[in-house]
């Protein structure tokens, strides 16, 4: 079943529930301010979002790769100051292990109050600049000085609001961003959600402007694409590792490893003709 139709039949099996809230509510809930009633939110996830329990501190404390994967399909929240909420669908992360992650900001165990976050318990952010403007989000989780980077997310709701903010932060005339180019990296999924230095060591599961949701559309091992990390430089073995994952087809990952993807492919096929049973003459 296409994912649109799939996610629309999730809708309905919500919306047969008397006490949840019809279409027509949930319109008159995302109007804007000044009664524009253009939509503000994903037709898909209006329903799930108002039913969603926060996802607690037992998700998180897992190792980091297994945090890494299973933050796939789930929903980052942002509730800006003036009440708006942003939703986004995490597609694309990477994983960071601690002190033998050449990689990491971590390495060798060395703590410093930059990265003091990546050492507190798992669900606390840790919130880092890169050339002195842009910043990048990533989440503690087990493992000494372990965290997952949040590299894309899928815009779900809010997207004039993440508009507003990327475009605050482009310097000339800019053009207007299409969907798919909101949060389809590190930097820009921080810039559209409003996320700067000032969210470091904050918890997940307590922050009142910042929270993340189970997804409805979670997927499977499948869908799952595994290759590696995204400008780590020359880090010896660790750079060829196979430490970030994103939700193959989809179009607002970062970065596309097609050569992986076309492995996974052959493998698929394979797997299929093992399975079919031999035919009988």
């Amino acid at each position: 079943m296409p994912r649109k139709r799939k996610l629309l039949a999730q809708l309905s099996a919500l919306q047969s529930d008397s006490s949840f809230p019809s279409f027509d509510a949930l319109g008159n809930l995302n109007t804007k301010p000044d009664g524009d009633s253009s939509p503000k939110s994903s037709k898909y996830f209006a329903a799930e979002k108002k039913n969603s329990s926060h996802l607690e501190a037992d998700f998180f404390n897992q190792p980091c790769i297994s945090l890494a994967k299973s933050f796939l399909g789930q929903i980052l929240v942002r509730k800006l100051p003036d009440g708006r909420e942003l939703w986004g669908r995490i597609v694309e992360t990477e994983a960071y292990l601690g002190g033998e992650d050449e990689a990491s900001h971590s390495k060798g165990g060395k703590q410093t109050q930059r990265n003091a976050a990546m050492f507190m318990k798992p669900g606390t952010l840790y919130v880092y600049q890169i050339y002195g403007i842009h910043f990048c989000v990533n989440v503690s989780s087990q493992g000494e000085g372990a965290a997952v980077l949040l590299r894309s997310l899928e815009p779900l709701q809010g997207l004039d609001a993440m508009r507003e903010m990327r475009s605050a932060s482009r310097k000339g005339p800019t053009k207007l961003l299409k969907d798919w180019q909101l949060c389809n990296g590190p930097s820009k999924l921080c810039q559209a959600f409003g996320i700067d230095k000032t969210f470091d060591q904050r918890d997940l599961t307590q922050d009142a402007a910042i929270w993340m949701v189970p997804g409805p559309d979670l997927p499977g091992e499948q869908d799952v694409v595994a290759t590696t990390r995204i400008g780590i430089g020359n880090r010896g073995e660790w750079t060829q590792k196979p430490l970030r994952f994103y939700l193959r087809g989809n179009r607002f990952v970062s970065v596309v490893d097609k050569k992986t993807e076309r492995e996974m492919a052959a493998m698929g096929q394979l797997s299929c003709l093992a399975s079919v049973p031999p035919s009988r003459t």
